[in-house]
């Protein structure tokens, strides 16, 4: 019978000697050692509590250790805990009526995937499938996944390690980012036209004829929260529809009421093609992704095979836990509630402005956003630039370390602090979080001139 391990040494010493870490150096590791969790906090075999101001990696929606999710699980899997993907399920079915009822007008099918890589890595299958055309255009400034494909698609900098093995024609474009514009334009609308102009002139060069989908975030995330100026997405719909080519919105961060309303895409009054899903569908609770696709691509497939597969494809009890976050949302208010706390905490930031010159920029959608540091406001010179080396991190690191002194995990990139607590928050636990987070940036303002 298996025990779990109690004690915490025990635990931290299996976990370094007999378990690989993502994105890290193996040896010199110092991880947090979770015993468990509750609403917006992790505590540790110590009993230390940490606010989790960033959901884990921005997947933890409803907040940790919800009931109603653990007794949907119990429940599926003493009913059916498998099934090939052949087979159907209540909670499959379920699932996906629930889905298309949320969904933008006209998206009613959902294929099921294990996570947001496979999200997007069949999203690009099935985008050259159906057009019978193979590029994909996406930003330098994004992340997609981790995956061979889904690295290639986005352009975070952790791909380079592999790249020489990547596969081809994904094709990038420079990001609508105002506040370091690649076109100098001094207003937001004026960043809009010149990254229109960029992404049209791409096409012409790659020809359009050859691209099959264009795919951005419905909100930016772990890239830098880079807002879309007004009218951007709509633009990028509108050349794509003239061009043939379609769009697909990766909702797998920004879904699922993260950003105050169901999907990010939903502030742009924006039909996408493929909507990639997947962390907020489950709040992490157990793994699942999909794609939510257009009628008309779905009815592509009546009389012939969808060549997409996955063994653990709607798996039962992932559609179970999904069914019952779902209802979480509506019951417990969550989506209004991110869209609230979004509003107060960037009024926290508004006054933290006044206090700390570190702060160059807050960038935010309901709790999906993050704060940018800069040694001056005028120049914009980064605390530490894009993909900065270890040797450039200095700063950064000491003020991620206050953070954790204090009490709170959270994810830190580069010089951006990310600020995208479960929608379950309230006043008070947003009051105590940036509260820690002012105080580690008073190390940063230091080196402010």
């Amino acid at each position: 019978m298996y025990n779990i391990t109690k004690d915490k040494n025990e635990i931290l010493n299996n976990n370094l000697n007999y378990t690989l870490t993502s994105w890290s150096k193996q040896k010199g590791l110092k991880p947090l050692n979770i015993k468990s969790a509750k609403g917006i906090f992790l505590y540790d075999y110590d009993g230390k509590r940490y606010f989790d101001f960033s959901s884990q990696l921005v997947c933890v929606n409803i907040g940790h250790g919800h009931p109603k999710v653990a007794e949907a699980v119990a429940k599926q899997m003493s009913e059916v805990s498998y099934v090939y993907p052949g087979m159907v399920t209540a909670a499959r079915g379920d699932l996906g009526k629930k889905l298309a009822e949320i969904a933008p007008e006209g998206m009613s099918k959902t294929f099921f995937t294990l996570g947001g890589a496979e999200a997007v890595e069949n999203a690009i299958k099935l985008a050259r499938i159906y057009t019978g055309r193979h590029k994909i255009v996406t930003f330098y400034q994004s992340y997609h996944g981790a995956t061979y494909a889904s690295s290639s698609a986005g352009g975070d900098p952790r791909k380079q390690a592999i790249d020489t093995q990547q596969p081809p024609n994904f094709i990038h474009v420079e990001n609508p980012y105002f506040y370091r514009c690649p076109w100098h334009s001094k207003t937001p609308e004026e960043c809009t036209d010149n990254a229109i102009a960029h992404l049209e002139r791409v096409l012409q060069y790659e020809g359009p004829q050859n691209v099959a989908a264009i795919m951005l975030e419905g909100e930016s995330g772990s890239s830098g929260c880079i807002k879309y100026p007004a009218g951007y997405w709509k633009r990028v719909k509108e050349i794509a529809d003239k061009y043939g080519i379609l769009t697909i919105a990766d909702e797998v961060m920004s879904g699922f009421g993260r950003t105050g309303k169901w999907f990010g895409i939903n502030h742009h009054d924006v039909v996408p093609d493929i909507m990639p899903i997947a962390k907020g569908l489950t709040s992490a609770y157990v793994p699942l992704g999909g794609i939510i696709v257009k009628d008309e691509i779905s009815k592509a497939f009546d009389d012939k095979p969808l060549p997409l597969g996955l063994t653990y494809s709607a798996h039962a009890v992932s559609c179970a836990a999904a069914n019952a976050v779902l209802d979480i949302y509506e019951e417990e208010n969550l989506i209004e509630n991110a869209a609230k706390m979004g509003k107060y905490i960037e009024s926290k930031v508004e006054e933290m402005k006044k206090k700390h010159p570190c702060i160059g920029d807050f960038r935010n959608t309901g709790l999906l956003g993050c704060l940018e540091l800069v040694k001056n406001r005028e120049t914009k010179e980064p605390m530490a630039r894009w993909n900065a080396p270890p040797s450039e991190m200095e700063i950064m690191n000491k003020v991620m370390a206050k953070i954790a002194e204090q009490g709170m995990y959270t994810m830190g990139r580069w010089n951006l602090v990310f600020i995208a607590p479960p929608l379950c928050i309230n006043k008070e636990e947003a009051d105590e979080g940036m509260e820690i987070i002012s105080n580690a940036l008073s190390i940063a303002d230091e080196y402010c001139v």
